[in-house]
């Protein structure tokens, strides 16, 4: 049994000697501190694990540690969690200077020392921090935390799978002098000696992006590789899954960090406290405007007739991997609502996306069968009746939101977790095909029949089985249900530890 108080470090003893001595005439609240990476997907899931910790508002404090850039996107934030504090921080880029993946290490590194900082600052009464809650990404902020005393629960919004393959099989192969790459070698070779995967076949093109570097000392890489090196050593784990779809990956990890909390998938688990607790629906944490006229549009589709096709906030494609996914879509003959943000081709300004010369037959293609928007509100889209199919990157949040609807995917991964999830996706879960490494016209047109008509009925039926197990995962007394209680009562009653060997 753990103790009710945090384990105060001696040479911090005394930042909380005033907080001491009124402890008998005023219990400390537990305060959280919530640290999301600053892009979509987190921001989104630390977001909603903000609300399900907001619905024991009366014995938690919660503050949210939110990148200004976001908070500006996002200003009815306070109105929407009106038990969450927010505080912000800069993120070292100016403005609406777009998030892009090279500026990642330096965003994160400028994030980390500016919170690391004012760390001390949340350690102050009336409500000192008890427990940290951060991507897994910053380490160096757990680190401080734990100097000060204040327990440390890292929350990787990557897949588990992923997460997995990273901790157990990176470093070995990293050991081995198998990373990187030698360049020439086959890719769709099977890698063999993966602990605890016996049905589990991951090819070197399958593993996380960060093996597909020639170069292991790129900052990116040397940050990924010390965010799973570090994992261990926090205490305790929160996971956007739910144990039924991926429980051998988790006994596996639970070898490595006992104290997981799967609390996923966490939209869902965030929508149905909401209608167990008859709460206004909470809007959309969207960076971008949604364009809601797609909704009309799919409402005039029949019933699984439309693939839903987005490549997440991030992913960059060219013009002809544009050209390549245009003609494959409109030569399928399928309808298709496809989401393709400002700035998303890299070689063309958005200005010049409107003049683009495109062939007649595929402007007219895309007239009879298609529809275009910058942006939609994705889980709507995906639980809409006339969706049949998803053409994804496989980024996690995509990937659970379609699995929580039991919509079939075709993967298009570009890197980060994406590369494991889609081989999850093909050939463990089998509710899709991974069309990795692949954009070319002929072979999407092919892919996306066989996903929507030739193996539609196979695919359904195994993502409809997930979808009620996802179901089931949060309802009260489900495997969810009670690891989110788990992870409230433990910061409720502080029994998270910093050890005692630690500093």
């Amino acid at each position: 049994m753990h103790s009710n108080c945090l384990l105060i470090t001696p040479h911090k003893q005394k930042e909380r000697k005033m907080v001491g001595q009124r402890e008998a005439e005023q219990p400390i609240i537990p305060s959280v501190l919530l640290l999301p990476l600053p892009l979509q997907g987190p921001i989104n899931c630390f977001l909603k694990l903000a609300h399900l910790l907001s619905l024991s508002s009366d014995h938690l404090n919660i503050t949210f540690l939110n990148a200004e850039f976001v908070h500006q996107r996002l200003l009815d934030l306070p109105s929407r969690f009106p038990h969450v504090k927010f505080s912000q921080f800069s993120d070292g880029i100016s403005g609406d200077e777009p998030r892009t993946p090279a500026k990642f290490p330096a965003m994160v590194g400028f994030l980390q020392a500016e919170i690391s900082r004012r760390l001390p600052e949340f350690m102050e009464s009336p409500a000192p921090a008890t427990c940290l809650i951060a991507d897994g990404v910053f380490t160096s902020v757990g680190e401080r935390a734990n100097e000060l005393g204040i327990p440390v629960v890292y929350f990787s919004t990557l897949s588990p799978c992923c997460v997995w393959a990273s901790c157990f099989l990176v470093p070995k192969l990293v050991d081995y002098g198998e990373l990187p790459f030698k360049k020439g070698m086959d890719l769709d070779e099977p890698v063999s000696d993966i602990p605890g995967a016996a049905d589990t076949s991951l090819r070197w093109c399958d593993l996380p992006g960060i093996c597909r570097t020639y170069d292991m000392t790129d900052p990116y890489v040397q940050l990924v590789l010390k965010e799973f090196r570090e994992l261990p050593n926090a205490q305790g784990h929160i996971l956007n899954t739910f144990d039924d779809l991926e429980e051998p990956l988790l006994s596996e990890l639970r070898l490595l960090c006992p104290n997981l909390y799967t609390i996923g998938p966490i939209h869902l688990h965030s929508r149905t406290r909401q209608q167990l607790e008859s709460e206004q629906r909470i809007t959309s944490n969207s960076l971008w405007q949604e364009d809601r006229s797609c909704i009309a549009w799919l409402d005039a589709q029949p019933s699984g007739s439309v693939i839903y096709v987005s490549f997440g906030s991030v992913v960059p494609l060219t013009m002809d991997q544009l050209t390549e996914f245009w003609y494959g879509l409109v030569n399928s003959g399928t309808r298709f609502l496809w989401v393709r943000r400002s700035g998303m081709v890299v070689e063309m300004e958005e200005s010049e996306e409107i003049s683009l010369q495109v062939p007649t037959e595929i402007l007219e293609g895309t007239r009879d069968r298609g529809f275009i928007v910058k942006w939609a509100p994705q889980e709507e889209v995906l639980a809409h009746r006339a969706v049949g199919g998803f053409l994804t990157h496989s980024g996690w949040n995509s990937t659970l939101e379609s699995i929580v609807e039991g919509v079939p995917m075709l993967c298009w991964p570009n890197g980060i977790d994406q590369l494991v999830i889609s081989r999850f996706v093909g050939d463990v879960w089998k509710i899709g095909i991974d069309m990795k490494d692949i954009c070319d016209r002929g072979v999407i047109e092919h892919m996306v029949i066989d996903l929507m008509k030739g193996r539609k009925d196979e695919f359904s039926r195994r993502a409809n089985r997930l979808s009620k197990l996802a179901g089931e995962a949060v309802r009260e007394g489900g495997s969810s249900w009670r690891a989110l209680h788990r992870l409230i009562e433990d910061i409720k009653f502080m029994r998270l530890e910093v050890p005692k060997d630690k500093f």
